[in-house]
């Protein structure tokens, strides 16, 4: 039987951790405009496709909180930021390009 290569193990370990980390999305949006709500439908798409259940997203509606815009430093809407994993990630837009969501939430390197 051949031998498993030395990362192996060490992969195993990383997909492991990996497998049980819990992915905290907050999505900013200014009401229940299309592009708020476009931005949600990709987002959940992308999170089913990608994250399997290991994802919660808080939609944080800054109409209802307008000085969560300057707190969080939210610059334009729709804004979606990844809390967890770290490093934090910030990504401005509907979020309809799924290859640039991807690689902005490293889920994908890129090319």
């Amino acid at each position: 039987m051949p031998t498993p290569p030395k990362n192996n193990r060490k992969e195993r370990e990383v997909e492991e951790e990996s497998a049980e980390e819990i992915w905290i999305l907050r999505l900013y949006v200014a009401g229940q405009t299309q592009n708020s709500l476009t931005a949600f439908d990709n987002l959940k798409k992308i999170c089913e496709k990608h994250i399997d259940c290991r994802y919660r997203i808080e939609v944080i509606d800054l109409l209802k909180n307008p000085q969560l815009a300057k707190d969080h430093q939210i610059i334009a809407v729709p804004t979606l930021i990844r809390k967890l994993p770290t490093p934090v990630k910030k990504i401005i837009g509907n979020l309809s390009n799924t290859e640039k969501v991807l690689v902005g939430l490293d889920l994908r390197k890129a090319e």
